[in-house]
């Protein structure tokens, strides 16, 4: 038995029944709580969320002060077993980071992985070891309001982030004192939720199940994450919390997960609410035999547990197998030899000018120009700038949801970010969402609008119906850029929204998203050309609400759109086409494309493909060059496109280079009609371009065997 083993074992057997379903209880003092029950080993985790339930309360962390007198509580029971405190530090803690929708625009794994090593560092500063994240539900809905805090629609990008997310969380060794024990949430289906409603049931057959959710989670647990977190959703009649098959066939059968898993908040008690648990007990006992090792906050296990033990009707080897797996983490988290936090931390380690550039530099990558006419951006040459709408001033909104631990003095306001980067000689006004901005637009040389949503528009539960512009909005903007000024619209949001109407009035749109705790500064970079916009589209922009889900890598179906000129739209008051499609994003110079060429007609082992990418425009630029493929025959209806790699290339102007990606038949695999994973062979389309919509095309065999 290894030696960590060896410990865990040993400590188990000095456990009495009630001291094991303590280590499986998960507390948290917003909430009733009698910090005796630490003494008395009735806690083996807390949740530390400060007023923020839903990530909508910002500026009420927690302090190390706090959370090292509940680990010396810990220190006083009778087995000394210290408690995991964890938070939720989804896009930064102190420093706030662009929304996670929004770094998965930058297309940048390693950038993700450099911000979450960051907000490990300021969070173990306040004696936080665990986070709930990341966040890695794929989502084709964005009424679901969060879309906003994953990845986006596409597995390949999503499973990419997940293994950088979790390496930047967790690091090498999660025993460090600057690192944190990361949790992939919520396994698995919540994005798929009816009407993007949260909390609702989704419908997910077993092949999209396997294919689309299911692989950012087992990139996750392949990169060591530490715990896994079950969803709320209702998944094909079966609760997530309750759901043997993916929680331990699945999650540690196949996978070989060796963490634990925790519940989602209450989810163990709201197994009676989807009605497949009778009462608390018949919970408790579903979730555990289902594999959910910790319960957050409902106190099913803690209430019931024993009695059931007792009762004959759950094995206490359950428990012991639940209570070996937080005890494992515990002490890979190395919180057994240093349970209590250096109090002197905060003044190094919190806020520092490295984390503020990096949030500037990711900001600007995230940004996505999606519109640029006449190529009205970079800004230049206007003396005369007037910039109107309902962000002017802003700081938080600035921040997007789940940002608990952000302060909004930390931020320069918008406006007096743009001041500090304008050119000398620019006369910038500001106006607020009124009709004073009209009035000025008249005497202006040109407008920048700053329109979209509030952060609490987004997040858990804060869906919506319309994915147009918060209500006025639309008629703002058409009333400005019909006094014939040129016009900049920047919008800040935390999910795609419909904005066509929008894009065909103004000269140039850029999208911002929800930026972090350096925006401003950021966007003013943008802005006037000190940056140039990073970002693609993670995700696909419809035209109309109506028009979701709507998602790249759909099926081809028998009468295709377009085919023999006929099905060109699927609406009669809508074309088909999205409004940008998945992958898309400008910047301040052109690429060309060129030169498609496969080592091979062939793919045995490995097939190279590759092209020439070329800048042909005024200023140096990254691109991000893109590789899908179509299966065009299988046992089961393939994708009409599926990325499988991408690369970020800085080109000089003039500059070409070639491009190479390797394809191994490994990434051809997918849930086949028998159930079973692998490659069929036949032909396929290749692709490299700039989107999922355009590129060079070729062929390719994939042989018998």
């Amino acid at each position: 038995m290894p030696e960590d083993e060896s410990f865990i074992h040993h400590l188990l057997s000095q456990m009495t029944l009630e001291e094991k379903i303590g280590q499986l209880n998960l507390e948290s003092p917003d909430l009733a709580f009698d910090p005796e029950m630490i003494r008395q080993g009735k806690v083996g985790a807390l949740l530390n969320a400060s007023g923020a339930l839903t990530g909508q309360v910002t500026g009420q962390q927690g302090s190390v002060e706090t959370v090292n007198h509940f680990q010396r509580l810990a220190q006083e029971s009778r087995l000394k077993i210290p408690l995991l405190i964890g938070r939720d530090v989804i896009h930064g803690y102190r420093t706030i980071f662009p929304i996670p929708l929004a770094q998965a625009a930058a297309f940048d794994p390693a950038m993700s992985q450099a911000a979450a090593a960051v907000a490990a560092r300021e969070a173990t500063v306040e004696g936080i070891k665990w986070t709930f994240a990341p966040m890695l539900d794929i989502a084709r809905d964005p009424r679901w309001g969060r879309i906003a805090e994953g990845n986006g629609e596409d597995p390949l990008l999503g499973s990419r982030l997940a293994e950088a997310l979790v390496r930047g969380f967790q690091g090498k060794d999660m025993a460090r004192p600057d690192k944190l024990v990361a949790c992939a949430k919520h396994y698995v289906g919540y994005g798929a939720a009816e009407g993007g409603r949260d909390y609702e049931s989704g419908e997910i057959a077993e092949p999209t199940l396997r294919d689309v959710y299911l692989p950012p989670f087992e990139s996750a647990v392949r990169a060591g994450v530490g715990t896994v977190m079950s969803a709320f959703i209702d998944l094909n009649g079966v609760p997530a919390t309750a759901n043997r098959r993916l929680l331990t066939e699945v999650l540690r059968g196949e996978w070989g997960f060796e963490g634990f898993v925790v519940s989602d908040w209450e989810s163990v008690a709201e197994l009676i609410y989807h009605g497949v648990a009778g009462d608390r007990a018949h919970a408790a006992a579903l979730a555990l035999h289902a594999g959910v090792d910790m319960d957050m906050v409902s106190r099913a296990y803690l209430d019931t547990l024993a009695e059931s033990v007792r009762q004959g009707r759950v094995p206490v080897a359950k428990i012991d197998e639940a209570v070996r797996r937080i005890l494992r983490i515990k002490q890979r988290a190395g919180l057994f030899e240093n349970p209590l936090t250096d109090p002197s931390r905060p003044a190094r380690d919190l806020l520092t000018p490295s984390a503020r550039q990096l949030a500037r530099a990711f900001a600007c990558q995230s940004m996505v120009l999606l519109k640029n006419e006449g190529d009205l951006l970079p800004l230049q040459g206007f003396r005369r700038i007037l910039v109107a709408g309902p962000f002017v001033h802003a700081r938080s909104e600035l921040f997007g949801t789940w940002s608990p631990d952000g302060h909004a003095e930390d931020v320069t306001p918008l406006d007096e970010a743009l001041r500090q980067v304008a050119p000398k000689g620019v006369s910038l006004r500001f106006a607020e969402y009124n009709d004073l901005a009209l009035h000025l637009t008249h005497e202006a040389d040109v407008v920048i609008l700053l329109m979209g949503e509030h952060p609490i528009r987004s997040g858990e539960n804060s869906n919506v119906s319309d994915l147009r512009l918060p209500p006025g909005q639309e008629e703002f903007i058409a009333a400005v850029a019909a006094l014939g000024k040129p016009v900049v619209l920047v919008i800040f949001a935390g999910r795609p929204l419909a904005i066509t109407r929008p894009v065909s009035q103004v000269q140039a749109v850029l999208y911002a998203w929800h930026p972090g705790i350096e925006g401003g500064a950021a966007l003013g970079e943008v802005l006037f050309g000190l940056a140039a916009p990073g970002g693609r589209l993670p995700v696909t922009f419809p035209r109309a609400t109506g028009q979701v889900p709507i998602y790249y890598n759909h099926k081809n179906s028998g009468r295709p759109l377009g085919r023999d000129g006929a099905f060109l739209t699927r609406y009669n008051d809508l074309i088909s086409a999205p409004l940008f499609p998945f992958g898309y994003g400008l910047t301040y110079t052109t690429f060309a494309y060129a030169s498609l060429r496969l080592s091979s007609d062939v793919l045995h082992d490995r097939l190279e493909v590759s092209a020439e990418v070329t800048n042909t425009g005024p200023r140096p630029g990254r691109e991000v060059v893109q590789l899908y493929v179509r299966d065009l025959v299988g046992s089961l209806t393939r994708p009409v496109r599926e990325l499988k790699d991408f690369q970020a290339v800085e080109l000089q102007p003039g500059e070409t280079r070639r491009v190479t990606f390797v394809l191994r038949p490994e990434q051809l695999a997918f849930t086949r009609a028998d159930g079973t994973r692998g490659v069929e062979p036949g032909r396929f389309h290749v692709w490299i371009g700039p989107d999922s919509q355009r590129g060079l095309q070729g062929e390719f065999e994939y042989p018998f065997r």
